[in-house]
């Protein structure tokens, strides 16, 4: 490690202004007898960098972002709840976040923008601050010329003008700094800068950070999953030096769950984007009630195409090379060509929820921010045709001057995987949210936060997994033994409650509520069997205004094909208020079977042949015995748990088996 001394001699005139003049020059060299000389410039904030206390690092940044042009604030800090002691703080642009609303008469003007820039600052081992996370671009405009005077500049001034308040003002401001091996990589151009590809910003040996006694926490998980879940998997990435790259793991109800919902699945790497000291990518589904379900998890070491290539292979492993349909990821170069290559079958889109959910992050610092959101908003989700979204898209971009924004520059190019209008040919089954009143949570949500550690997570693991199949299992039981409200009289509602989940029913109940507001239905067009129906529908919009929108329906009487222009069949699995009222319209009473999809039905797991897509079992492989006979249990235990009747017919089986076998029931031991 590098001793760095950053001296600097601010001059401060008679007035509020000031100019930096600096010279940063490497004091000592540790571990080798060389000096070097570094730039004029001031040395940006950079991952490793560490310093004598809090103090000299908020120094440090404050210097830096007056250079810049913009001030600083204290936006977070983290203490030991005993002793008061910080040992974590992040330090942000002044216009980050935003400031509540006020009830005042004449509140004060919104002057921040939730600008992301900022650094992360942490108290390590050798009882030095160092930098662990950097964020340097700004969702506004920033420049040194600017002669703005921030409150965290006036602080330096203020120090400075107390130490010789009768002469003018000199001060030398010295900043000792270390130099650890991470910067020498970042300046050594090891680093990539755009913020999705090849980044890692906590540690550039592209492997798992591990702290005390996370190692022999994530060793005795896997030791005690396999204990006693013999069908847990889990794939460990080790380099040529023993440290662990990656890792893989998921317990025998995701592997199963996979074989029901293997159709669609999430990539979810929010803990990565969000740069969350746990590395957590979730393999994510949706089960027959609408839920998130787990179908496998592990930890990334780097945030490159190698390891995705090795964790997608792995999770592939798991699911006995299995493909799903569609996949969902958020948009990510890395990710791109990792699924192409791993998944080259597969639907591969973008999550929208992850893309709006950034909009004040990237754009939050325009002038008109608010108008530039609604318009996008229009064109992302009111867009019914392809033009529309095209039109909608020219004229926020027209009208903002934002033809050289990098970032919409960057989801234009990409539209065609996360936006609703170009993705009507591909079934979602609800994982993609389409409506801006939708939103969405991971499914560690609310187990998970920034700071969770390996152990902390690993403690969480079962906890949150046994919650969600308990609430899995209440859905069960409560759609098999409860009556479903009927709020209208209509035979398509009276269809649907015989035959789907209580979740998914109460959605179908939406659409067919919805007809009411639906008016006008009329045909428009003939083109043999096919008639093309318009429906008009009111809508709310902002307030209380309501607006009528049209919407296209091709019908085919024959088979009773039916088809909207807003496709919420292939979004969501079910038809929407316009299909149904064109079929009534039509006199057809009952909604045609092909749009009752038994993924949503009571029965789906009963029914469901079990070894569909994995072949036979190989009589000369003991761990396809193992597979084979466990996906035949499940089956059993799904019946027993249906009614006291079946539970005590599934009990008195397997305690013949048992007896046959010589075992023993651990309740006795």
């Amino acid at each position: 490690m590098e001793a760095v001394c950053l001296n600097s001699e601010p001059l401060f005139g008679e007035g509020d202004q000031y100019e930096d003049e600096g010279d940063c020059s490497m004091l000592e060299h540790r571990d080798e007898a060389h000096e070097m000389q570094l730039k004029k410039e001031f040395l940006p904030p950079t991952v490793g960098l560490e310093f004598e206390s809090f103090d000299e690092a908020y120094d440090f940044y404050n210097v830096y972002a007056k250079e810049q042009g913009f001030g600083i604030r204290v936006s977070n800090s983290w203490f030991r709840s005993k002793r008061r002691e910080r040992y974590r703080a992040k330090l942000s642009c002044s216009s980050a976040g935003f400031k509540k609303k006020s009830d005042a008469n004449n509140p004060r003007p919104e002057t921040r923008t939730g600008c992301p820039a900022m650094v992360i600052i942490k108290l390590v081992e050798s009882k030095r601050w160092r930098i662990v996370e950097v964020e340097l671009d700004h969702n506004h405009p920033v420049s040194p010329e600017v002669k703005r005077f921030y409150k965290s500049h006036r602080k330096m001034f203020l120090a400075a003008k107390k130490g010789q308040p009768s002469q003018p003002i000199k001060e030398i401001h010295t900043i000792k700094l270390y130099w650890t091996a991470v910067v020498d990589a970042i300046c050594n151009g090891h680093s990539k800068t755009d913020e999705r590809v090849d980044r890692n910003p906590t540690n550039h040996s592209k492997h798992l950070e591990l702290k005390e006694g996370d190692a022999p926490a994530v060793y005795n998980f896997f030791c005690r999953m396999k204990l006693t879940n013999p069908n847990f998997f889990y794939l460990m990435d080790l380099d040529a030096e023993g440290h662990l790259n990656n890792v893989f793991f998921a317990d025998a109800r995701s592997r199963i769950a996979y074989n029901y919902f293997s159709d669609t699945v999430t990539i979810d790497t929010t803990s990565l984007t969000n740069k969350y000291e746990i590395p957590l990518i979730s393999f994510v589904g949706i089960n027959h009630h609408g839920q998130s379900v787990l179908l496998g998890c592990g930890f990334l070491g780097h945030e490159s195409v190698e390891y995705f290539v090795w964790m997608f292979r792995a999770w592939l492993t798991c699911m006995q090379g299995r493909h799903p349909q569609v996949i969902v990821t958020d948009q990510s170069k890395p990710l791109d060509i990792a699924v192409s290559e791993v998944f080259p079958q597969a639907r591969h889109c973008y999550c929208l929820s992850y893309i709006m959910h950034r909009v004040p992050e990237k754009l939050g610092g325009l002038t008109g921010f608010e108008t530039i959101k609604r318009q996008l908003n229009k064109a992302v989700y009111d867009s019914l045709k392809i033009s529309e979204f095209e039109i909608f898209w020219a004229e926020m971009i027209n009208q903002h001057s934002l033809v050289d924004n990098k970032w919409l520059q960057l989801l234009y190019a990409g539209r065609q995987r996360w936006v609703p209008v170009y993705l009507k040919d591909i079934s979602f089954v609800g994982i993609l949210l389409i409506n801006d009143s939708e939103c969405s949570s991971a499914f560690f949500d609310g187990y998970v936060h920034k700071h969770t550690s390996f152990k902390e997570f690993l403690d969480k693991y079962d906890l949150a997994l046994q919650r969600k199949h308990l609430k899995e299992a209440m859905e069960d039981f409560e759609s098999r033994n409860s009556s479903f409200e009927l709020k209208t009289k209509s035979n398509f509602e009276l269809q649907l409650s015989k035959v789907y989940t209580k979740g998914m029913f109460k959605k179908c109940q939406i659409e067919v509520e919805g007809m009411y507001s639906c008016f006008n239905t009329k045909q428009v067009n003939s083109d043999g069997p096919i008639m093309t129906f318009v429906v008009k529908e009111r809508k709310e919009v902002e307030g209380n205004d309501k607006e009528v929108k049209h919407y296209e329906v091709l019908y085919e009487a024959t088979q009773i094909d039916v088809r909207c222009i807003c496709s919420l069949f292939n979004f969501k699995g079910f038809l929407c208020r316009h299909a149904l009222s064109v079929l009534n319209y039509n006199g057809v009473e009952e909604i045609p079977l092909q749009y009752i999809l038994s993924r949503w039905s009571i029965d789906y797991k009963r029914n469901f042949p079990l070894d569909a897509g994995f072949g036979d079992a190989d009589v000369d492989s003991p761990l396809q015995w193992y597979n084979h006979l466990f996906r035949r249990s499940l089956q059993l235990l799904e019946e027993g748990a249906q009614s006291q009747e079946h539970y005590q017919a599934v009990t008195r089986e397997l305690d013949t088996l048992m007896t046959k076998f010589s075992l023993v029931d651990k309740r006795f031991m």
